[in-house]
């Protein structure tokens, strides 16, 4: 089945796409779901993330991908097309957006999708993102919490500082941090709200702490050749997890286990690390 675009209103309006098993008739028992979070200049159809979705719904399961309200693009979009939104993004905003999501899974495909199993899987940034939410949700209790079954994270950032003192003094002092896509060259202009986030909000930002709070089962995948976030960072994750968690080294592997845009075809170490997602949310979400 094609992915079923979506469009979510509000203050911070949502696009996205849903995956969905194409061998299960509408009228049978809904399926679990998985929400798919991207990392920083990641989006819902950038690398893996369509045969990440396409291998769940293969499995029985469904997935939604969706770009943050500050991806600055639409689906279809190969490069930031709204840098003002871009400029704006915030922590707090996306983990607002993961939030908006999960409240609107019902209404995404009626019927189809089991809220009371629930997955949540980030690459990078957005799996601290993915990270914070679970915690978030284990601290609110209720439905909400109780309905995420399993965490998964790719390459995780284990802290929201990642660059050095001079760097925050001169993005402090201009006003604009400046990162570059690698894969387009595009200039893209981080304004201070993302700065004044962080430094509001480190408490609620601390991913060890949250990794301490979660109670999803959490499945780690880091591989030890990532030059962009170091392993170090998923062993501190590990380190600081509740149990259930397990942390996977991916021998030889970059931060996106060899996947780029636009996706090439799976390479052993990608191959590697879905076998062990889908098997790790195969066992949760069907318990």
């Amino acid at each position: 089945m094609a992915p079923i675009p979506f469009q979510l209103a509000g203050p911070r309006p949502l696009v996205g796409l849903l995956d969905l098993p194409d061998d299960i008739p509408d009228d049978t028992a809904p399926v679990p779901v998985v929400v798919l979070c991207c990392g920083f200049k990641g989006f819902a159809e950038w690398g893996f993330f369509p045969p990440l979705a396409a291998l769940l719904a293969e499995r029985g399961l469904a997935a939604v991908r969706f770009h943050y309200g500050d991806t600055g693009m639409q689906i279809g979009d190969a490069v930031v097309t709204d840098l003002e939104a871009f400029r704006r993004q915030t922590i707090s905003g996306e983990l607002a957006d993961v939030q908006t999501l999960l409240d609107a899974l019902p209404q995404l495909a009626p019927g189809r999708l089991d809220t009371s199993r629930v997955a949540l899987y980030g690459h990078s940034r957005g799996g601290a993102v993915a990270l914070l939410a679970a915690a978030r949700l284990t601290d609110a209790g209720g439905p909400g919490g109780s309905a995420l079954r399993a965490l998964v994270t790719w390459s995780s950032i284990a802290h929201f500082d990642r660059l050095s003192p001079e760097e925050v003094r001169d993005w402090r002092e201009t006003g604009t941090w400046t990162a570059v896509n690698t894969r387009t060259g595009q200039r893209l202009p981080i304004g201070l709200d993302l700065l004044h986030d962080i430094e509001a909000h480190r408490e609620e930002f601390d991913c060890s702490a949250a990794a301490a709070r979660r109670t999803a089962p959490w499945l780690i995948v880091h591989g030890d050749g990532d030059e962009t976030v170091p392993i170090a960072d998923a062993e501190a994750l590990a380190a600081a997890a509740a149990p259930p968690a397990e942390l996977l080294r991916i021998e030889g592997a970059d931060h996106a286990f060899g996947a780029k845009t636009p996706f090439a075809g799976p390479n052993p170490l990608l191959i590697a690390a879905l076998n062990a997602t889908q098997t790790f949310l195969l066992r949760w979400l069907r318990a």
